[in-house]
């Protein structure tokens, strides 16, 4: 019986991944809202509740142990590619497992599990449908990672963007609501931009297949060229909104702070989906191999990551509350990621990924704990100003400057260890002196701003005799979530060799398009492939061949 199922799995695994979600959300609605559940938010909890909550949990941590199954499939270097409705590509719609993919996949699981556990805490019950939202946003997510199809990508983007649409004001609150118009508009703004950008590129090439797509690109020339460049640029706006990179990143940091904490941890990880997005189609389509069209967003790409970098800690510096100063971490931390992949080299590609996963599970643990503290300082909450003493201060300490030196990159911690990849790689690039300038410098103005902040919570208390009246100590569910996260972040400083060996094996095979050609399109195929290793300087023009119809 194992055996059959296990085999069932590794012929199925691709979209067991996105069904797994989709079927849990639509259980969840099938299943009812239960009477009064938005009231339960303490206190006592009812017999239908905890099904759900069980069957939630259930779902993501058997989506995990799948996604740790796709890295270990990867990780053989073996492209998996699942035809749906068995139609070959380019004329079906194909979804792809490479290592890059997998781990994506299995990052979003390492966040969506403590984000969940939180969110059990209390915070389901402040709204309606909570767990049918989140499954169908962890079913765009990894749809969004597991597509071969650009299109399709666009279709994956919707479903994540309407489902966060409605958990960002879950909960309620004016705030709320007043930041999720701002996120609705522009986010509606970059869809429009996307289908405009995919039907520029369809008009030229006639196909929206990521892999038929890089070969059909190369060929191009004149005007057809010009248009599949203007069309990546349009792609680099629409991936730029979505990942947060200047001058497109002011929605974010409002935003965020304005989500409950599970939302915000959760939404952590979106940003990766744009800085994803990047990588799939200025890698794969329009690489060094992309003839006239190749490395459109060169130019554009590290001025524009470095500064985003730069303005994200300089937020966080001025930010006048803990959840702000999050937020705009967050988007520094996006620049670093992205000047690692700018710098178009599989090495400085690998350092952006191992970067990517640290990143991401530290900014999700700093916004659980943002909450926690805010819960214990009274009418103050998360503002930075002298507020009644955190009830729980050693424990709190304690994490705080665990968060706080990983995402400043203190050693031994990921996070130094993900800006010295960084470093080390871009030695000997013509953009050497700015990548080392800035990460080092955004690293120390990170290290002042989270010192401020835990100055200002732990040692600006307000004298007892004015203190407001302290609140209750964090409930052991909260703290396990966010503990989860500090020991994930703690495990990928331990296991740093075997994990910047997967990052530098998924950054080689994004640079060899040949092979993601031949998995999906067939050798046939991938014997026509213009494409070669990327080596960090312009192509050259592909030679003349014949444009196809």
């Amino acid at each position: 019986m194992i055996h059959m199922v296990l085999a069932f799995w590794l012929q199925h695994a691709p979209v067991l991944s996105v069904l797994l979600p989709t079927f849990t959300a639509i259980a969840m609605l099938l299943l009812g809202e239960p009477a009064g559940a938005s009231a339960q938010a303490s206190g006592h909890v009812s017999a239908a509740v905890r099904r759900r909550r069980w069957l939630a949990m259930a779902s993501v941590l058997l989506g995990a142990v799948m996604a740790a199954g796709l890295v270990w499939q990867a990780s053989s270097g073996e492209l998996m590619v699942y035809q749906l409705g068995e139609w070959p590509a380019p004329f079906g719609i194909v979804l792809v497992v490479d290592r890059l993919s997998a781990l994506m996949v299995l990052l979003t699981y390492l966040v969506a599990v403590p984000a969940l556990w939180y969110a059990t805490g209390g915070w389901d019950c402040r709204g309606r449908h909570f767990h049918a939202l989140f499954q169908f946003q962890l079913m765009g997510l990894c749809g969004a990672f597991l597509t071969g199809d650009l299109f399709n990508l666009f279709v994956f983007f919707e479903v994540l963007l309407i489902a966060s649409y409605v958990l960002l004001v879950h909960g309620q609150g004016r705030e709320r609501f007043r930041m999720g118009v701002h996120y609705v508009v522009l986010n509606l703004a970059a869809s429009g931009l996307f289908l405009i950008g995919v039907a520029m590129l369809y008009a030229v090439t006639g196909t929206l297949n990521m892999a038929d797509l890089g070969q059909r690109v190369a060929l191009l020339q004149g005007d057809a060229a010009f248009l599949a460049r203007a069309s990546a640029l349009v792609l680099l706006v629409v991936f730029g909104l979505k990942a947060a990179m200047v001058p497109l990143y002011f929605w974010l940091p409002a935003t965020y702070a304005a989500a409950s904490a599970p939302v915000a941890a959760l939404f952590a990880i979106m940003t990766k989906v744009g800085v994803y997005s990047i990588i799939r189609v200025h890698w794969g389509i329009f690489g060094a191999g992309a003839g006239e069209a190749a490395l459109a967003a060169q130019d554009w790409l590290l001025p524009l990551a470095l500064t985003t970098s730069v303005l994200g800690v300089l937020g966080a510096l001025a930010a006048h509350s803990l959840g702000r100063m999050v937020a705009y971490l967050t988007v520094s931390s996006v620049g670093t990621i992205l000047a690692g992949v700018g710098l178009f080299t599989p090495a400085t590609l690998s350092a952006a990924l191992y970067y990517t996963l640290h990143s991401t599970v530290v900014i999700a643990g700093l916004f659980l704990l943002v909450e926690l503290m805010a819960a214990q300082r009274g009418e103050a909450q998360d503002r930075l100003r002298p507020a009644v003493a955190v009830r729980e201060p050693l424990l709190l300490g304690v994490m705080m400057i665990f968060g706080a030196a990983s995402a400043a990159g203190l050693p031994p911690l990921p996070g130094f260890l993900g800006k010295l990849m960084v470093l080390k790689s871009s030695s000997g690039l013509p953009a050497q002196a700015w990548v080392w300038s800035v990460v080092l410098l955004v690293g120390f103005f990170t290290i002042v701003g989270l010192a401020r902040a835990g100055v200002v919570v732990f040692w600006h208390v307000q004298p007892e005799e004015h203190a407001d009246a302290q609140g209750s100590g964090s409930s052991p569910k909260l703290l396990t979530a966010t503990w989860a996260l500090m020991v994930i972040t703690l495990a990928m400083a331990v296991l740093a060799a075997p994990v910047k060996r997967y990052t530098d094996d998924a950054a080689n095979q994004l640079a060899d398009t040949s092979a993601y050609v031949r998995a999906v399109l067939g050798s046939d195929a991938a014997g026509r492939s213009t494409t070669r290793p990327f080596d960090g300087s312009r192509a050259e023009p592909a030679p003349t061949q014949e444009t196809p119809r």
